[in-house]
């Protein structure tokens, strides 16, 4: 097996997260998490075919995770909550706030799942307690609770039969596996699926192929890591940079991966983990868009939020 890694995007993200590929326009989005506290654009879109690169600004809100819409555009987690937004027009709108009594937490990673519900975890900003939760929106934009106890949630994601949810709480080097209830939405059984307690690198995004094995991006180390539904690490490919953050299926096959990173440096989580190291600058390309192709895996459609 031969594989390529290139560069697609000379970005610089200060905390590149959530790549999406859109399969009917063939178009890849993905965010800047925190760009705007840094003067950056903090959502992007990309045209493979073309080249043509886009970028926005949300001014006012660091986004957590996008994801796509069956009406069209895209629904956001920020910072305070779930938003609709428009990449065209650059419309803004509120759903529902979320944690507003925590006022150290803001939405971080997120997913569809296949009855068109989305899924969003947050984060403590300060990497610190476990006062996080997992909220849950459906197509009629209700919002429920159905997990908490969380520093930073990152990488959920579901089996191909929808019957396990993965999740990682990146500070407690811990990603889990629950039983999920696709008919609905509620996650039980909760067991470590993954520990990364005595391994070099972090857990931070995930998503799953069409075999059933979860391709994970590792902080630190710079690997994206492929393990099997029982948790045993099939392979692992080093990337250009040591921080890459999410991992997403794209291409007219589903079968080359697109890789996010981060340029940031300071991580208030150093302070009470010692995974990660205190850097004077970035690494050269951090921040930059990879992409392997040749692996002769392919992936499964991202499903759209259905309200």
């Amino acid at each position: 097996m031969t594989y390529k890694i290139e560069c697609v995007v000379e970005c610089e993200n200060y905390l590149g997260e959530s790549p999406i590929w859109d399969v009917d326009s063939g178009m890849f989005y993905w965010v800047d998490g925190t760009g705007r506290r840094k003067g950056k654009d903090n959502i992007f879109r990309l045209n493979p075919r073309s080249g043509n690169f886009e970028s926005r600004l949300i001014p006012d809100h660091d986004i957590g995770a996008l994801a796509l819409r069956e009406e069209g555009g895209l629904i956001l987690a920020v910072d305070d909550g779930y938003y609709f937004y428009d990449f065209d027009n650059g419309n803004l709108d509120l759903i529902q706030l979320i944690e507003e009594d925590l006022p150290r937490t803001r939405l971080n990673d997120g997913k569809v799942d296949r009855r068109g519900r989305f899924i969003a975890g947050s984060m403590d900003d300060q990497e610190e307690l476990d006062i996080c939760g997992l909220w849950r929106l459906d197509p009629d934009l209700s919002v429920s609770k159905i997990g908490g106890g969380i520093i930073c949630t990152n990488g959920p994601s579901w089996s191909p039969d929808d019957k396990i949810f993965y999740v990682t709480c990146t500070f407690k080097d811990t990603m889990w596996a629950f039983d999920y209830d696709i008919k609905n939405g509620t996650i039980s059984n909760r067991r470590d699926f993954v520990s990364t307690k005595d391994l070099a690198g972090v857990c931070d995004g995930s998503t799953v192929d069409s075999e059933g094995c979860i391709w994970t991006a590792e902080l630190v180390t710079g690997d994206i890591v492929r393990r099997s539904p029982d948790g045993m690490e099939e392979r692992r490919i080093g990337m250009p940079v040591k921080n890459v953050t999410s991992v997403m299926f794209g291409g007219d096959k589903l079968d080359e991966i697109y890789v996010t990173s981060m340029a940031r440096i300071d991580h208030p989580g150093s302070e009470h983990h010692d995974t990660f190291i205190k850097e004077v600058t970035p690494q050269f390309g951090a921040g930059s868009v990879f992409k392997v192709t040749g692996l002769g895996i392919k992936g499964i459609e991202e499903p759209r939020f259905g309200g």
